[in-house]
C-alpha cells in the first residue's frame, strides 16, 4: 500500500471518529438538555407546591386572625348591651327607691302603711311580745300606729295582738340624703319598721326598702321582658 492509499485510509478513519465523536456529543448534549429540563420543572414544581403551602398557610393565619377580630368584637358588643340593659334597669330601681322615699311625706298615708306593715310582721313572727324598730324621725307616727295595729290584728286574725314595745335603743337610718340611692348600698331607710322577737333573736325586716328589693328581685325577668322583649329574661 503506497502512501496515497495510507493516507486516504487515515483520513477515512478520522472522519468516521469524528462523526462518531459528534453524535455522541449530540446525544450527550440532548440527553443533558432532558435531564435540565426535568430537574428545571422538578424544581419550579417543588418551588410553586411551598409557594402555594405558605400562601396557604398565609391565608389561614388572616382568616383565624379576622375570626378571633369578629368574636373580639361581637363579645364586646354582647358586654355593652348587658351594660346597658343593667343600667336601664337599675335605673328603674334608683327611681322606685327615689318615690318609695317621699311615701312618708303624706302621714296619713304613711300611718296607714305602717299599721299594715306591723299587723302583718306581728303575725309573722307569732310571739307574744315583740320589740318595733324604726327611724328617729318615724317614732311618734309608729307609735300611734302602733295602736291602731292592735285594733286591726283582732279584727283581721280574731285574736288578741302581741304586745308591742318601740324599740328606741336601735333606730333605723334616715332616709337617703340628696343624690344618694339605698339601691346603692348606702346605710339608708325609705321608712318602714323591724320587728322582732322580745330577745331580738328573731327579726322580721318590714322596711320599705326590704319589701322593695324582694319585690324587685322576683319580678325582674318580667321588668326585662317588659323593657328589651319577651326573648330577654335573664
Amino acid at each position: 500500500m503506497n502512501d496515497t492509499e495510507v493516507n486516504k485510509t487515515i483520513n477515512q478513519m478520522v472522519m468516521f471518529i469524528r462523526q462518531e465523536a459528534e453524535e455522541k456529543a449530540a446525544e450527550i448534549s440532548v440527553s443533558a438538555e432532558e435531564e435540565f429540563n426535568i430537574t428545571r420543572l422538578q424544581l419550579l414544581e417543588a418551588e410553586k407546591a411551598r409557594v402555594k403551602r405558605d400562601f396557604e398557610r398565609r391565608e389561614g393565619t388572616v382568616e383565624v386572625k379576622k375570626k378571633v377580630e369578629f368574636s373580639k368584637q361581637l363579645n364586646e358588643s354582647r358586654i355593652k348591651v348587658l351594660q346597658a340593659r343593667e343600667e336601664a334597669v337599675q335605673k328603674l330601681l334608683d327611681e322606685a327607691f327615689a318615690a318609695m322615699a317621699a311615701l312618708s311625706s303624706d302621714k296619713a298615708a304613711y300611718k296607714r302603711l305602717l299599721t299594715d306593715l306591723l299587723v302583718q310582721a306581728t303575725h309573722k313572727l307569732e310571739e307574744p311580745k315583740v320589740l318595733v324598730r324604726c327611724r328617729q324621725m318615724d317614732q311618734q307616727l309608729v307609735q300611734d300606729a302602733m295602736t291602731a295595729a292592735q285594733g286591726k290584728y283582732r279584727e283581721t286574725f280574731g285574736t288578741a295582738c302581741p304586745a308591742m314595745e318601740l324599740d328606741t335603743k336601735h333606730a333605723l337610718p334616715g332616709p337617703p340624703a340628696p343624690g344618694q340611692h339605698a339601691a346603692d348600698g348606702f346605710e339608708t331607710c325609705c321608712g318602714g319598721v323591724v320587728v322582732t322577737s322580745a330577745d331580738s333573736k328573731i327579726v322580721c325586716s318590714n322596711t320599705l326598702d326590704d319589701r322593695l328589693r324582694i319585690t324587685y328581685q322576683s319580678n325582674l325577668p318580667h321588668l326585662r321582658a317588659l323593657l328589651f322583649g319577651a326573648h330577654v329574661t335573664a
